[in-house]
């Protein structure tokens, strides 16, 4: 699966999602940090990109996924300071999902 991080998904997650063999793209990497982009607009650029938008603004985007869930996916996580078990929960939570396209998954921190 191919993911797109935004802004707030730590770097030491996007690091440990790598090791696990996970497709990531940050929004660093793509040119678009800093730069006031819209949630809006990082939805439809990682939806161009063929990949699920990962993120810890759970509010605006499960907001947008009810506004029409033709995106490639939308992970939307907890903040959880043990970087390396929130990866592997991301990745447990897709790793027998066939299809992210339209779906809204919810990744919780334990505890």
């Amino acid at each position: 699966m191919a993911l797109y991080a935004d802004e707030n998904i730590p770097l030491r997650v996007v690091e440990e999602l790598r090791r696990l063999g996970v497709d990531v793209l940050t929004v660093l990497e793509d040119g678009r940090a800093n730069q006031s982009i819209t949630d809006q607009i990082i939805l439809a650029r990682a939806t161009e990109l063929g990949r699920a938008i990962l993120t810890l603004n759970r509010k605006d985007f499960k907001r947008l996924h009810l506004q029409g869930p033709g995106h490639a996916g939308i992970i939307i996580c907890t903040e959880d300071p043990d970087r390396h078990g929130q990866a592997q929960r991301i990745v447990e939570s897709i790793a027998n999902m066939e299809e992210l396209r339209g779906q809204l998954i919810r990744v919780y921190r334990r505890g």
